[in-house]
């Protein structure tokens, strides 16, 4: 048997990244047992379907190296509305679909309860399909369904509690429940992994399966994805878009690692591994059912260790869409024109140990394309104290009389300047950085005076002097 396992989002809004981890637990199980990967978009919610959406699920596949090409699809279920309006029929003409014009209002009225499930009240009336009759699944009055999970073991639901479920709507549509089975059942699906949340749904699934001559597939239910409250991570609540962290600069080798920490790990008392170590060692049946903590402060601690670890041209290539802004990543807050990637490359490896995402990359060296430092007033109230006008003056005079414009010379400067005012070289160098780059940190002082260049510096601190009177 070939292993076909599939991911199937909704295009209905941006990427969860919880969904993310889905695709990439279904891509590296497909991988390691030399099976396949299908991608189905779930597109039968017309009203909330929008093709950007589709797109961006492609993209964000791409993002964490699910690429286009190397997979099965992408199919559409909107395709195979006959398929669905067959199996419903299927299940009708056999006896084990009948037809429903209950509301939930009248339910209620006959159980005297809001949270009792839908009674049987149309199981034998013989009803026909028409405008406000609803296609129900008969369930079994006895028995269990045991659904084999290989991360939850073999949890068991006696048929008498699950209620005739409904399979299609008054106007023929089937629901998600039975479009999902009849698309699985298609395509040749063998495993399916998807979230914990989907659970519940799994034994109406198999009836479904077993009802239509088919069978059901191997389960597996990962943990859901909750937040430092412990509450599921929600789109409304929640920064959940994984679009949203590849456009503030998080690395995507990064992300997936992370995500596949998500509930399993691996050997060693180690986790940030090459990608080929967790195609290894990523065991399905090891991963922990208890709900998965996605913590974002981790998550930004590991992004930092990556980008640390990229070659500089790497690093100085990965920076290139903050440095210039793209459909989705803001301009930069300086001319194109006055962009200078030499500038750039030179202080590249002093940033790239001081940012944890890529979009901070803007913040640590705008003051080199600006025509003058950003405006920080904050900064400017805490640098600039009494005396600071002086001290600015006497570095001044002595950085134009400097025969050599280097990092060490500036310092070196700094440090005789501030000590003849009793200073030490990190309360003397606090104006001139402000003064400088507008700002009470950054980048190493003296190599980004290097880099800014003599004329540049000595303009911004005689201004900075201005501006003190």
């Amino acid at each position: 048997m070939t292993v076909r396992v599939r991911f199937a989002p909704s295009p209905t809004g941006m990427f969860h990244v919880g969904g993310a981890r889905s695709a990439l637990q279904n891509w590296i199980y497909a991988k390691q047992h030399d099976g396949v990967f299908v991608l189905r978009i779930e597109d039968t919610d017309a009203a909330r379907n929008r093709p950007e959406w589709t797109e961006g699920i492609l993209d964000a596949l791409d993002w964490i190296g699910i690429e286009r090409g190397s997979y099965e699809g992408p199919y559409f279920q909107s395709a195979n509305a006959g398929e669905h309006r067959a199996a419903a029929e299927k299940l009708h003409s056999g006896g084990l679909a009948y037809y429903c014009d209950c509301t939930r209002e009248a339910v209620q009225a006959r159980t005297g309860s809001q949270y009792q499930g839908y009674d049987g009240f149309c199981r034998d009336r013989g009803l026909g399909p028409g405008e406000g009759r609803a296609l129900r699944f008969r369930t079994p009055d006895d028995g269990a369904t045991r659904v084999v999970d290989l991360i939850r073991g073999e949890p068991t639901f006696e048929n008498k509690l699950i209620e005739d479920f409904v399979i299609a709507r008054g106007d023929g549509s089937p629901v998600f429940l039975l479009a999902n089975v009849v698309d699985d059942m298609t395509m040749g699906i063998t495993h399916v992994i998807r979230a914990e949340e989907h659970l519940p749904n799994t034994p109406k699934q198999q009836l479904l399966w077993e009802a239509l001559g088919a069978r059901p597939p191997v389960w597996a239910h990962v943990p859901v994805v909750v937040n430092e409250k412990r509450q599921k991570l929600s789109k409304r609540r929640d920064k959940v878009a994984l679009e949203a962290y590849r456009d503030e600069g998080y690395l995507a080798d990064a992300m997936r690692n992370y995500l596949m920490l998500l509930g399993w790990a691996p050997s060693g008392d180690r986790e940030i591994v090459p990608w080929s170590v967790i195609e290894d060692e990523f065991r399905l049946e090891e991963v922990n059912p208890s709900s998965a903590f996605f913590d974002e402060k981790k998550l930004r601690a590991f992004n930092g260790d990556y980008i640390r670890a990229l070659p500089v041209e790497e690093f100085v290539a990965a920076c290139d869409p903050w440095l210039t802004g793209t459909a989705t990543i803001a301009a930069p807050p300086w001319r194109p024109e006055d962009f200078d990637p030499v500038a750039f490359a030179a202080v590249a490896p002093l940033a790239q140990t001081r940012i944890a995402v890529l979009s901070e990359i803007v913040a640590n060296v705008d003051f080199l394309f600006l025509p003058t430092p950003p405006v920080d007033e904050a900064a400017w109230a805490k640098a600039m104290k009494e005396g600071s006008a002086e001290l600015l003056g006497a570095t001044l005079a002595a950085f134009e009389a400097l025969p050599e414009w280097t990092a060490d010379a500036l310092k070196a400067t700094l440090e005789e300047v501030g000590a003849q005012r009793g200073l030490k070289l990190g309360k003397a160098q606090a104006p001139v950085r402000v003064a400088v780059t507008g700002r009470t940190v950054g980048l190493p002082l003296f190599e980004s005076l290097e880099v800014l260049g003599r004329e540049r510096t000595a303009t911004r601190i005689r201004d900075a002097i201005g501006r003190l009177g």
